[in-house]
């Protein structure tokens, strides 16, 4: 026979770890953004969009190019996805692999530097103090590859 108590405690959901995170203090006042579009895009037009959460297996420089970087992408299909980005300057390609991303996946492929890009990865993008900051969009680990975004 169990005390009372053991059995109170086997029944209880197992208490969730803390983790405090020291929050990054930023000074938005120095960010310039580029102004919103005025002209409207109908939802018949913007529904043609895919948007998928996509899996970095791979990210490389491209040879004899300093701005891009090739991602080879997990898009919940059985083939691979190569996406050609422009971000090298921001992000070295080895801090990429294993990263879910946001990828927008039925634009026309377009060939880049001799490699076929399939497709187009998300970043916000806003100006301080006259630079350029981007920021490649990334969400939680626990989305799978292929979900799609509404």
């Amino acid at each position: 026979m169990k005390p009372i108590e053991e059995g109170k405690r086997a029944n209880r959901a197992p208490k969730a770890e803390t983790v405090q995170e020291k929050e990054e203090v930023i000074d938005f006042s120095k960010v310039e953004i580029e102004p919103l579009f005025e002209e409207f895009v109908d939802f018949e037009t913007f529904s043609k969009s895919d948007f998928r959460a996509v899996k970095v297996l791979a990210c490389e420089a491209v040879p004899k190019s300093k701005k891009l970087l090739k991602f080879t992408l997990n898009d919940g299909t059985d083939k691979e996805r190569v996406i050609l980005s422009g971000i090298h300057a921001y992000y070295e390609p080895e801090e990429l692999v294993g990263k879910t991303l946001i990828a927008i996946t039925n634009l026309p492929p377009r060939a880049m530097m001799g490699t076929e890009s399939n497709g187009m990865l998300l970043s916000a993008v806003h100006n301080e103090e006259g630079e350029e900051k981007l920021n490649l969009l990334m969400v939680s680990n626990k989305i799978p590859a292929g979900a799609k975004l509404y």
